[in-house]
């Protein structure tokens, strides 16, 4: 490491708490890199060195690195009004722009959006608007949010308390009042009679009978559960999550977070599953990552109703409806459509999902699974049983730390998970690269 990079490495630990950081830097864990530029799919870090990401930094950079568009479209911005506060009824042009633009992208009668920075806002933006909602129907007591274990919601504190992965809660209890967890519905374990969609809607709605259905707000769900181990629901599911909301008289929540935006080869999940909620929040691909924005779109139903409060609206975020984000939010839908990239990501997606299971030739290789341009590669102990391994074995992250020595960067999922989401631009020839670097990784872990 020559000198520049040693004082970057040593700033770096001495002033920056990264977040999910291994506080003790454990042998095993991540390197630390520090990256500069990217292209495409590829990033590079200040040595030189050259990665495919995977993962589109965090399911995120949809149209890819470099993308010069989307850095004009935020300086012409910046130079005519930078910022500028939307409460009360001030507004701007890029705002209203895009959200009439996701009025015509948004499954059903989705059309009004109210705007954050990131997903964790919009989680917590959706549980008040959600109680606030029933108490203007006169039904106060209907507070309850009901999520899913293995879900994830974000990091903030109400978010936090929905998501359902145990190892965000511990040491940060207490947690929010008021949220419940059904059991992931998890095809590849179901093992029961009948459709595992009817036995997994049949447990969300013991949930939410044993909560008391007149005390439920609402119902959240991941369409595809992401960092819970990229669990595609069986058919079906989610329209059964509509019909048992409709039938309960419940709100239904869909947090597109990670789907929305060409993920799963549609624009959202809603329309690759057929559903429509009532509330869908989006973040992460709606500016390909290039500016933080986020935000709560709502049925004109629900709007109606919180319309009728006739008073100020008791919620707000300083960077809501930020200009110069909405118009990069807005270039960036542009690109999209222009290059079809929507479409792409249906093709590229099908053409990795097809790759990765070319790997079930090992032994540990339990499921491979996916939807659009996100994919999972699920390791077991034991394939016939589908026995997990020892969590403390840390199998998926050693995999994915095989992957990174080969050029790849990805994350290890909940359950073992090797998580892969690249960015819609991906070409044939790094997708066969990403399939090798994940081969031989789990050829080092267990040779055949």
């Amino acid at each position: 490491m020559d000198a520049e990079l040693s004082r970057l490495d040593e700033l770096d630990r001495t002033h920056w708490l990264h977040p999910q950081a291994d506080l003790g830097g454990a042998p095993g864990s991540v390197p630390r890199l520090v990256f500069e530029s990217g292209e495409g799919s590829t990033v590079r870090d200040a040595a030189g060195n050259e990665y495919i990401d995977a993962l589109s930094g965090l399911w995120n950079v949809n149209i890819g690195w470099g993308r010069r568009e989307l850095a004009e479209a935020a300086a012409e911005q910046m130079r005519k009004l930078s910022f500028e506060s939307a409460y009360g009824g001030f507004g701007h042009r890029p705002g209203i722009a895009l959200a009439e633009r996701l009025a015509a992208l948004t499954p059903g009668d989705l059309e009004v959006t109210f705007f954050a920075s990131g997903g964790g806002e919009a989680n917590d933006t959706a549980y008040k608007l959600a109680r606030f909602y029933w108490k203007l129907r006169g039904e106060p007591r209907r507070v309850k949010i009901v999520s899913r274990l293995r879900d994830y919601h974000g990091l903030t504190y109400g978010a936090t308390s929905a998501t359902g992965l145990p190892m965000f809660w511990k040491d940060m209890e207490p947690l929010a009042e008021g949220f419940l967890h059904a059991p992931a519905p998890d095809p590849y374990r179901f093992a029961g009679e009948g459709s595992a969609a009817d036995h997994h809607l049949g447990e969300l709605e013991r949930v939410i009978e044993q909560a008391d259905p007149e005390t439920v707000a609402a119902v959240i769900v991941e369409p595809v559960q992401g960092a819970g181990g990229l669990i595609v629901p069986p058919p079906g599911y989610l329209r059964g999550v509509r019909e048992l909301c409709d039938r309960r008289g419940l709100l239904l929540i869909a947090d597109e977070v990670i789907t929305g935006f060409g993920r799963t080869g549609s624009w959202f999940a809603g329309h690759t599953f057929d559903f429509t909620p009532d509330v869908l929040l989006f973040a992460k691909g709606v500016t390909s990552g290039y500016l933080p924005l986020s935000g709560v779109v709502l049925t004109r139903a629900v709007h109606d109703v919180l319309r009728t409060l006739g008073g100020t609206l008791p919620h707000a975020f300083t960077y809501s409806g930020h200009p110069v984000a909405c118009a990069v939010g807005v270039r960036n839908l542009e690109i999209m459509e222009s290059e079809q990239l929507v479409e792409r990501a249906r093709m590229q997606g099908s053409k990795l999902l097809a790759a990765l299971r070319q790997l079930e030739r090992h032994e540990i290789v339990g499921d491979v699974r996916g939807v659009g341009l996100m994919c999972g590669v699920e390791l077991v102990r034991d394939r016939v049983t589908k026995a997990s391994f020892d969590p403390a074995a840390g199998t998926a992250r050693k995999v994915v730390l095989g992957m990174l020595e080969r050029g790849v960067i990805t994350r290890a999922l909940a359950g073992d998970v090797v998580g892969l989401a690249p960015p819609f631009v991906v070409t044939d020839e790094e997708i066969d690269r990403i399939v090798e670097a994940l081969d031989g990784a789990i050829e080092d872990l267990v040779p055949t």
